[in-house]
């Protein structure tokens, strides 16, 4: 605006160009429909062309798919649905079975909250999910992304789905140089801007698959891109930049030990309190993790004695489930969590005792800890602890 209040022509440029992209923006959907009709990936929870997704499906396939990839999701996908063929079935399930059957995918309170959702759309909804993005928002796990994705994929509703694949071609489609995370809601907004009112469901999975084999982080295929022509960041020679992130910062390192106590083919676990990290998981019994130093079990191997003397490891076994001649295995278990590392000691002993007075705990069967029931830390304590059946430990 000049200073009499007339739009000068700088206004006019601007509102112009503005109203441009967006129509561009629009344009969008066509190009990139037509290409996912050609190019969709086959996947294990995605409808068939012409069939009508099945909201359990996409509900489950995109509560496991959270933080975790593909290749990692998909026999977890197949063994859930064979075991519970719908959302009443899951919702009937005991939860330690449904934890066990979680066991490995890791983020725990998804499983949790996956079991409670179920258990609420059977016993509130007669066993049918709430077709609005307000509706599926209600439920117990199911955040803005979630209910956004099955909204649109499952009930055809025009809601806007931002994945990170998604996020990546949008900043790099209106080549948006604010970094991540802070950029979140202004990638939300243009993506809104490109959602159209038909096909939102295929729209949504095809901007996923756009990011996912042909936006990719590194080294982008634009030349295969059916949208190229519409992308600033391609036009600007930027796309390699895009999306900027804000620096990480440093992953601190914390520390335990853990007691691997054995009894004629059972090994002694216990359970964690059903709500923080690992929640309500089986785990080998140990020490509190934290970043201390000053239990970090000082021994000379090269002598060939690894038992842990009583001044530097007292305070590390006074967590051991009972008094026994706990032995130190050499070296550590590494595990990286979101916001930590993490560095493990193992004690292993064996006993002929079948109670142990005062402590939370349970005997399991060797073979059906190698098979479900620890999160993915735990079975790299197993595999050290009994390096011999290690592979066993692997998860499937």
């Amino acid at each position: 605006m000049t200073d009499e209040g007339i739009p000068s022509e700088d206004w006019y440029m601007s509102t112009k160009a503005k109203k441009a992209k967006e129509i561009s923006g629009k344009a969008a959907a066509a190009p990139l429909l037509a290409w996912y009709d050609k190019h969709a990936r086959v996947l294990p929870w995605r409808a068939q062309k012409g069939e009508r997704a099945d909201p359990y499906v996409v509900w489950l396939s995109e509560i496991m798919l959270q933080q975790t990839t593909v290749a990692t999701v998909g026999p977890y996908f197949k063994g859930f649905l064979k075991r519970w063929p719908n959302v009443e079935a899951l919702a009937g399930a005991p939860q330690e079975e449904v934890m066990k059957a979680w066991a490995g995918l890791g983020y725990y309170s998804r499983a949790r909250n996956l079991h409670a959702c179920a258990k609420a759309v059977s016993s509130v909804h007669g066993g049918k999910f709430p077709d609005t993005v307000e509706g599926l928002e209600r439920l117990p796990g199911i955040g803005p992304y979630t209910a956004a994705a099955i909204a649109a994929i499952a009930f055809g509703r025009a809601a806007t789905v931002v994945d990170g694949n998604v996020e990546r071609v949008v900043a790099r489609l209106f080549e948006i140089e604010t970094p991540l995370p802070a950029a979140k809601p202004e990638i939300r907004e243009k993506a809104r801007t490109l959602t159209p009112e038909a096909r939102t469901g295929d729209f949504a999975q095809a901007m996923m698959d756009l990011g996912a084999t042909v936006c990719t982080p590194r080294s982008p295929a634009c030349n295969r891109c059916p949208i190229n022509d519409l992308c600033d960041a391609r036009a600007a020679g930027t796309q390699d930049l895009l999306p900027a992130r804000a620096p990480k910062k440093p992953r601190p390192t914390r520390r335990g030990a853990c007691f691997w106590l054995m009894l004629d083919g059972h090994v002694w676990l216990r359970r964690r309190p059903d709500k923080g990290l690992l929640g309500g998981m089986l785990e080998v019994p140990g020490t509190p993790w934290d970043e201390r130093d000053c239990h970090r079990t000082v021994i000379d191997l090269s002598q060939g004695e690894n038992r842990a003397p009583r001044g530097v490891a007292g305070e590390v076994l006074d967590h051991a489930p009972m008094a026994a001649e706990w032995r130190l295995v050499p070296g550590l278990v590494e595990h990286t969590f979101t916001h930590f590392h993490l560095e493990l000691e193992v004690f292993t002993a064996t006993t002929r005792k079948k109670l142990i007075p005062g402590r939370e705990g349970m005997w399991v069967p060797l073979e059906e800890v190698a098979g479900e029931a620890l999160p993915t830390v735990m079975r790299k304590v197993a595999a050290h602890a009994m390096p011999e059946a290690g592979p066993l430990f692997v998860k499937r």
